[in-house]
């Protein structure tokens, strides 16, 4: 927990621009995305490098807020609200397209808002921080669906498939232990507080 008494960081802080930029590129990378027939090469390239520049903004924003004192109410709420939007845009644009079964953007879409509203659900116990599984898992997604926006075939679409199956098995189990996470974590809460009324 920070200083109550140290100043806020401002509004307009470049972790906070990064975020925004997520935000704005999302409708951009989705136009571009099912430009046309949604299978140009080039235009898949376009995307594919929209999708890249969110990917890396998000590696940034939150690194550098902690590391300088740039987080604000407002980062808070919009970063993981950016992530999802990219990434959910991303995996309903390929879907739509036919280039990725849709049980596969449903199982990663459930998993990521369910974990969300959960978080929020147990925030007045405390924080479930983000584990190595999770980091590893929003890098194995951030590859394999910007290995799908691009138009790849052999061995490439080969690796891709599998990557992607990765992806899957991770964002359940590492979404499974945030709900082990969540229930311990809340039982302690409520435990410390019935502690407190004694």
């Amino acid at each position: 927990m920070g200083d109550p008494k140290a100043p806020q960081a401002g509004l307009l802080n470049v972790a906070n621009l990064l975020t925004m930029v997520r935000l704005v590129l999302v409708p951009g990378f989705l136009l571009v995305l099912v430009h046309g027939d949604g299978h140009d090469p080039v235009w898949r390239a376009f995307a594919w490098a929209a999708f890249a520049v969110a990917m890396i903004t998000d590696l940034f924003d939150g690194e550098l807020a902690r590391r300088y004192g740039l987080v604000t109410d407002f980062g808070k709420i919009a970063d993981p609200i950016a992530d999802k939007a990219i990434m959910g845009a991303a995996l309903v644009g390929l879907s739509a397209l036919g280039d990725l079964p849709w049980w596969v953007t449903v199982v990663i879409l459930v998993r990521e808002l369910g974990i969300t509203l959960m978080r929020f659900w147990v925030i007045r116990h405390g924080v479930i921080p983000a584990s190595r599984g999770g980091k590893l898992k929003t890098l194995a997604q951030g590859v394999a669906v910007g290995m799908y926006i691009l138009v790849l075939t052999g061995p490439l679409a080969t690796i891709r498939a599998w990557l992607m199956a990765v992806a899957v098995i991770l964002t359940v189990v590492t979404g499974l232990d945030y709900v082990r996470q969540a229930i311990v974590l809340r039982r302690a809460g409520l435990a410390a507080r019935r502690a407190r009324r004694s």
